[in-house]
Parts: C-alpha cells; structure tokens; sequence
C-alpha cells in the first residue's frame, strides 16, 4: 500500500519550501478533520458500498437533515450540481430570468446561464451584505408590469451571514416566483429561529473543501418537498427508471454522492456545532482587537440571524481609514498569511457584461473595500495573533 504524507493545516506540502517557523502559512479556511474520518471509512470499504449507492449516502442524507431541520436531502457531488438541479427542478429554461445577488461566487447562477436562462443581478443591504429585499420587491412588480417575472429568485448566504429567507419569500410569493436559496456556505447558521435557507422551495449546500464542514467535496439539496428530493435522487443518477433494464425517459446526470464522500461528510457533520461555536469566537476575537482601528468595519449580525461566520470579513472605510485592502492583503502575504479580496459582483465581471442589474453601488463597494480573514475552526489563538498584529502594523505604519 501506497502510504501518503498526512496534510496539516498551515504545513507546507512535500516538495516545497517550508517558511521558517515564525512565518508559518496560515490558510484561510482549511479543512479540519473531526477524528473519526478514518474509522468511517475503513467501515464503508469494509462494507464493499464504494459507489453512490448502500447506507452510507442514505447516512449522510439523514444526518444532514437532522442538522438543518429540513426532512428530505439528496446528496451530490458538489453545491454547483445541488444548484443546477434545483434549477432543472423548477423549469429553468432557455430564455428565462434567473434572479441572484450581485456579491456572490459564479456558481450561484453559472448552471443557470449555461441552461440559457439570463441572470439579472439585485444589490445587497450594506448591514448584511445580502440581498436587499426592498430592491427585490422593487424589481419584481418592475418586472411584473414588463410581463416577465424571473422563473427563480436564488438568495445567497453570504459567508455564512444568512439571507433573510421569511421577507424574500413573502416578496416572491406574491408574484408566484419559487425561491432556491444558495446556502453553500452557511451550514450551521440560523434565520428566525430556522436554518439559513428554510422556507425556500429549494435549497443548495456545499461540503468544498473550504467550508465549515467538508467532505473533501460535495454537496446537497434539500427541501420539505419529498417530490422535489425524489425527483432531484432520479436526475442525479442518470434519471434511471424502474425497469430491470436501463430504461430512460429523461436525460440525467451522475451527480449521486460517492460513498467514500458521504463517510468523510458523516464523520465531519458530527462537529458542526464545534465548528461554527470556534468560528464565531474567532470572528469575536477579531472584532474585540480591531474593533478600535479607524475606518475598521464587519458584516453586521441582525438580531433575526446567527451567522456560522464562515469567513469573518473587514471592510475599511476610506473616509475614516488611512490604509487600504490592498496594503493589508500585500502585508498579511508577506507573512506567509492567506487572505482574500470579497466578492467581485457578478454584474462586474467580464463573462455577464451585458446582463441586467438592479442596483449594485453597494456591492461594488464591499468588493472595494472587503478582505476576507483567515477564520478556519482550526486557526490558533497565536496565528490569529500574527494576523491581528499584521493589521494593526499597517495602521501604524
């Protein structure tokens, strides 16, 4: 057997440099391991279920359920695949209007433009950073004068700050418009009392490699729809029908989750409170030391939401602020720190120039001015210190 260096956060992978000790890499999300993915594994090979198929999937499904309170999941391969069969779900098709907020990931409409629908992107709140449900309601009765309503709205939880799901419901509603809410990246977040993402027909969350639980990959759809969940099951396997042959009445895709996945994802999901418990204490300890730093801003938490603070992020005020993103970002590199520019707005890039937009001032400026700090659960207090210390250093300097 072939053995394999194990991977540690912050060590750098054979072959290259290590730093010295002092300027040890620190990551902004890595993955961290809750001890018992290697024993769930050696139970499912010796089990023989390797494929997307036997008890280990189903597992995983149950489990993820009973942490989001939402009773019917299927499990795929990535929250992009969750995404574009929820939008196949709800007839997304060529020359339709998809709707999602400017300040997110591709992902949150990529599989509806390639279906051929057209995205139009909405302005965020400058509290939350996620969608501005005032700016929706605006649009939608716009929209319903043109006589093209979108055929979904996708709200998305941004860094694990939840979107308000209740209001925008309520908005689309009224107009007969399906939500799927792309909670990617705030498993373990909370919204009036629910999970991040209830209350919308569909929603999409992602086990990457970076996020607060990860299966090295994957993703899951969920909904209190039992149809939707079964319909979404029989897509991701190549839409096979019940037949003692392969029968197919449908194109489908191979979207099923591996079982070497869902057992990585079933060890994982066990610590999820621990997870977002440490990132919040780290967002915490960031706002408690940074807090007094002219210009110093974070996404605000409204007293309706429990953010998971999946990443914690600062913006800084120019007209307060006499260092920018970029310096600290270059300074914090400099020492071996990983950090991120926010969000580019969807509206900004390149690949949907000519889209529609609604908006976007706000999130041009979070783009502006945001940087997303290393916040993973296993972040130390000592490296969280040398990020607080690099900061600070900019603003002296």
């Amino acid at each position: 057997m072939t053995a394999f260096p194990a991977a540690q956060p912050g060590v750098a992978p054979l072959g290259m440099a290590v730093p010295a000790a002092q300027h040890r890499r620190v990551f902004l999300s890595p993955p961290h391991l809750a001890g018992g993915e290697l024993d769930a594994l050696q139970a499912m090979l010796d089990s023989g279920w390797v494929a997307p198929a036997g008890p280990v999937p189903i597992a995983f499904e149950q489990a993820i359920a009973r942490a989001i309170g939402i009773p019917h999941v299927a499990a795929v391969t990535s929250g992009t695949a969750a995404l574009h069969l929820g939008f196949q779900l709800l007839g997304v098709c060529p020359g339709d209007e998809v709707w999602t907020s400017a300040l997110t990931f591709v992902a949150s409409i990529g599989p509806a433009v390639q279906m051929g629908a057209t995205p139009r992107f909405l302005d965020v709140t400058p509290d939350t950073w996620t969608m501005d449900v005032d700016l929706l309601r605006r649009e939608l009765a716009a929209a319903a004068r043109r006589g093209r309503l979108p055929r979904v709205v996708v709200p998305v939880d941004l860094y694990g700050q939840p979107a308000d799901m209740p209001a925008i419901v309520e908005a689309c509603a009224h107009w007969g418009v399906p939500v799927l809410s792309d909670s990617a990246e705030s498993l373990g977040a909370i919204q009036h009392g629910r999970h991040a993402g209830a209350d919308a027909r569909l929603m999409a969350i992602s086990f990457n490699g970076n996020k607060i639980i990860t299966a090295g990959g994957g993703g899951a759809l969920a909904s209190e729809d039992a149809g939707l969940i079964a319909r979404a099951r029989q897509l991701a396997s190549q839409a096979k029908e019940a037949a003692p042959h392969y029968q197919h009445e449908v194109v489908g895709y191979s979207y099923a989750m591996s079982s070497v996945l869902a057992a990585i994802g079933l060890a994982q999901i066990t610590a999820l409170q621990a997870r977002v418990d440490a990132r919040r204490a780290i967002h915490a300890r960031y706002r408690a030391a940074l807090h007094d730093l002219p210009g110093m801003r974070f996404i605000g938490e409204p007293n309706w939401a429990r953010s998971n603070r999946w990443l914690t992020v600062i913006r800084l005020d120019p007209s307060e602020a006499w260092v920018d993103r970029e310096t600290i970002r270059r300074a914090l590199a400099a020492e071996q720190i990983e950090s991120r520019p926010v969000w580019k707005p969807l509206n900004l890039q390149p690949a949907f120039r000519t889209a529609p937009q609604a908006g976007g001032e706000v999130a041009a400026t979070m783009f502006e001015q945001g940087l997303c700090l290393p916040s993973g659960s296993s972040l130390s207090p000592q490296d969280q210190n040398r990020v607080i210390a690099v900061i600070r250093r900019c603003f002296r300097a």
